[in-house]
């Protein structure tokens, strides 16, 4: 099987471009949190990008198309896996799509947007499922087959939140996921209190929260893609809001696996060295290239 995956690189990391509050940083290294993408931060041993440990891990599974969504004005990603109708990173095929910013604006639409702009770069994918997820978070090889193997056109992984290894007022700021007794999606709810957290841990005896990581139906989504409005605070298109119409509507239904685990995470520079750690600890011993 010739499995897809869209991974998302498109945003302007606006949160990686602030001062780091914890920890200090050589100057290549601030250099590559300025400029490039969050995902080419060189934290790996030999200076490797962070995106050559989520490539490695989705290289150990049968995904072998992929498309990597990139800005307008960042070429990083571009020149370091190179482009052509074979190139090739592990056995994937890289190709590229391009998320535009808007005249009058100053960054992109958001990740629904990012994600459309990716699939109508592949119309030769219409009528299968695909993959989806962040380039600045590194998903375990286990995730991903657990999404390969769905029988489900549409599912996420629902990560007990007791299982991320973040400071506790970063991970009371994630949104949670509600389920009915089947296992199915029926809410994403943003910044919860403290009544509906304790609800849904005596519900289903966790907390569950989205990293961003999801399988669905090309043709199902794209039209939930389509429709998509801006978030009336946040101006941008927002891939929970997508997901939320297609359970709405009833194009299908969005399923949830289960799983407890850290998820390594690029988000600002504070993040750099916990990251850096992990991979030492992790992956040395890997020969990537």
């Amino acid at each position: 099987m010739n499995e897809r995956l869209v991974i998302l690189a498109g945003g302007i990391s606006s949160r990686m471009k602030k001062p780091a509050e914890k920890v200090e940083l050589d100057e290549a290294t601030l250099l590559d949190a300025e400029k490039k993408s969050k995902s080419m931060i060189r934290v790996g041993t030999d200076d490797r990008p962070f995106l050559d440990y989520l490539l490695y891990n989705v290289s150990k599974t049968s995904i072998k198309d992929v498309v990597i969504l990139i800005g307008e004005k960042d070429d990083s990603i571009k020149q370091y896996y190179g482009e052509g109708k074979n190139n090739q990173f592990l056995g994937l095929t890289i190709s590229y799509a391009i998320q535009p910013i808007p005249k009058g604006r100053e960054k992109p639409l958001g990740t629904a947007d990012a994600l459309y702009h990716a699939l109508i770069a592949r119309p030769d994918w219409s009528g299968n499922s695909f993959y989806i997820c962040n380039s600045d978070n590194l998903y375990s090889i286990e995730v991903f087959e657990i999404l390969i193997n769905s029988e489900y056109k549409n599912a996420l992984i629902d990560y007990d939140r007791d299982g991320l290894n973040f400071e506790t007022k970063r991970i009371e700021g994630f949104a949670v996921t509600e389920k009915n007794e089947e296992g199915f999606l029926l809410n994403i709810i943003e910044k919860p209190d403290g009544d509906t957290i304790e609800n849904l841990r005596k519900r289903f005896g966790f907390v569950g929260v989205s990293m961003n990581i999801f399988k669905f139906d090309y043709d199902i989504i794209l039209k939930m893609l389509e429709e998509t409005p801006l978030n009336p605070i946040r101006k941008e298109k927002e891939i929970p809001t997508s997901i939320m119409m297609l359970i709405q509507q009833n194009k299908g239904e969005v399923f949830t696996y289960y799983r407890k685990e850290h998820v390594p995470d690029l988000t600002s520079k504070d993040d750099i060295i916990p990251v850096r750690e992990y991979l030492e600890k992790n992956f040395s011993h890997l020969e990537i290239r």
